[in-house]
């Protein structure tokens, strides 16, 4: 799949206003940019966080149109003609690779699989949808980031989005065909991970961020939302008011709908996904939210018409649904996105919640108007996804008769994750490894411990491991990590970490070391063993807004000045 060019860094990230239009219908003069002082950007968030509730933050349209396939049983083998249409790309470009979700006991395994929603207009069907032609072949933007993560025992889903004005430090990326898209310099908005390779960047992006280990990602642009609500016969959608997005200077995306729901579809449809003025505030928060409403609502329409039995609207819901997505290439043939579809049915709706990662506004120079992960809550809920805690706190099924392994994975019962490796491990005195100081933490708010490394060095060697040594480089880890280079070193490095009482989770393959490397971190400044983590949380933080999959009362909000 052909990419566009990078976009400089620091360069804006923001998608450009939507189509002008003659300046009729409406008074409205455009809002203010979002920022300002602290105190109104405060009362903006709580005005938005109260709405919020009352939405499904979700978008998870690409991943329930494969449902159609999976309810069509009895059409599977008609489908297998869509093979050739699928557009594949490279899962991961980044240098960490976790490895894939990991069994558990009972040899059941989690899925966890990013959803990327893509503003490209590089062709001639996107552009043709309107918008603002000074982005038409513009490198395109990951505006929709969400992970949907499948519990290892098929009882539970928990999906967890990013804002798309989250800044981030990006990794490095590297293409299929050798093109190397360095590491960040400073901070980065997330959604502009799409622009350094593709989809396999924004992977990566959330890797480095969650320690989370992404199996998968489906990828849909403007066109392929179009053509799926066509495809369906329109989707419907709510407004609390009559709304017009039309201001005094003819900015707006030129929707007009009247109060209460209406089913959209064509250029409509693509109105409201564009539609910054008029809906709640006028900023991208209220577009972003317009566009959870439109996904959510699609893919209940999605699953009204996998019951149809007419074989020509079967074809070109499924035709439709396949044309519009990108996969990654694990997912390159239809028994797959089949067996992946079958997984998926399996949840019911009221165990679906669906979260925002929990954020707060960045107080870094030029950064008014960003947000951050929110400091300990995010990191509860990505730690509840890593250890497949359900997020709204009613725990897992019975593994009994559970899930049905991953697409492409083996039926075969597997071994807890810290035997889960090639080979066996050799003895401690004949595994090479070396020790890093990275006590300071990734924050660097604390002076590394002096002669940390020699210390955790000479504990390994007393542990056996005579070959430790420490280096005289350095790192920054808030957690413990044992990082290694090949395959072949994977069962030394596990056999490190058990000797150290380290969790499975603790070790990872990375390509920023050449052998077995212990990084030593701000949970291990002292002792002979690292600081025990907390409790894991057993439900999400309430700053993550959770909202059962049940809850279909979504209706936007109308910003003052848009009503007719």
């Amino acid at each position: 799949m052909k990419h566009s060019s990078v976009r400089g860094e620091g360069a804006s990230a923001r998608s450009a206003e939507e189509i002008s239009g003659d300046g009729s219908g409406s008074s409205a003069t455009v809002p203010a940019p979002r920022g300002g002082s602290r105190a109104a950007r405060r009362a903006a968030g709580a005005r938005n966080t109260r709405r919020g509730r009352r939405r499904v933050l979700r978008w998870t349209a690409s991943v329930l149109s494969l449902l159609i396939l999976g309810t069509a049983a009895a059409g599977y083998l008609y489908y297998r003609h869509l093979n050739g249409s699928i557009q594949t790309d490279a899962l991961n470009l980044g240098e960490t690779q976790l490895g894939g979700s990991k069994p558990n006991a009972f040899g059941q395994t989690p899925l966890n699989i990013l959803l990327i929603g893509s503003d490209a207009r590089d062709d001639e069907a996107n552009q043709s949808l309107g918008g603002a032609t000074n982005t038409f072949g513009g490198p395109p933007l990951a505006d929709v980031q969400m992970l949907l993560h499948l519990s290892a025992d098929r009882s539970n889903m928990s999906v967890v989005s990013m804002p798309r004005d989250t800044i981030l430090m990006m990794p490095k990326c590297t293409e299929p065909g050798g093109k190397v898209h360095p590491a960040s310099k400073g901070l980065v908005q997330t959604n502009e991970s799409l622009q350094r390779g593709g989809p396999g960047c924004t992977v990566a992006a959330w890797q480095e961020l969650t320690k989370i280990p992404i199996d998968h990602f489906m990828m849909i642009d403007f066109k392929g939302v179009v053509s799926m609500a066509d495809a369906i016969g329109g989707v419907p959608v709510c407004v609390e008011q009559n709304v017009h997005s039309r201001t005094r200077e003819g900015k707006g995306s030129g929707l007009k709908l009247p109060k209460g729901t209406s089913v959209i579809q064509g250029e409509t449809a693509l109105q409201w996904l564009r539609t910054r003025y008029g809906f709640e505030d006028g900023t991208d928060i209220g577009r972003t939210h317009a566009q959870h409403q439109y996904m959510t609502s699609m893919a209940r329409e999605f699953r009204k018409n996998a019951k149809l039995t007419n074989p020509v609207k079967l074809n070109s819901l499924a035709q439709a649904a396949i044309e519009a997505m990108v996969v990654d290439t694990g997912l390159n043939k239809i028994d797959k996105l089949f067996d992946l579809s079958m997984e998926l049915k399996k949840v019911p709706p009221g165990r679906i919640t669906m979260t925002t990662m929990p954020w707060v506004y960045s107080t870094k120079p030029g950064m008014d108007g960003r947000v951050e992960p929110m400091a300990g809550e995010a990191e509860a809920v990505f730690r509840m996804v890593r250890e497949d805690i359900a997020l709204d706190g009613k725990g897992s099924g019975t593994p009994a008769n559970g899930a049905s392994p991953a697409p492409g994975a083996s039926a075969t019962p597997a071994a807890p994750p810290a035997a889960a490796t090639t080979a066996p491990a050799a003895a401690p005195a004949k595994i090479a490894l070396s020790v890093r100081n990275a006590t300071g933490g990734k924050d660097g708010a604390e002076v590394r411990v002096k002669n940390r490394a020699n210390d955790v060095a000479s504990l390994l060697v007393g542990k056996g491991f005579t070959k430790a040594t420490a280096e005289n480089q350095t790192g920054a880890e808030d957690a413990t990590v044992i990082r290694y280079a090949t395959e072949a070193q994977a069962a030394d490095a596990g056999a490190v970490a058990t000797a150290l009482g380290l969790p499975a989770a603790s070790v990872q393959k990375s390509d920023d070391v050449s052998g077995i490397t212990l990084f030593v971190g701000k949970d291990w400044r002292s002792g002979n063993a690292p600081t025990p983590p907390p409790a894991a949380p057993t439900v999400a933080p309430t700053s993550a807004h959770a909202l059962n999959g049940d809850n279909e009362g979504a209706c936007m909000p109308i910003q003052e000045g848009f009503t007719w």
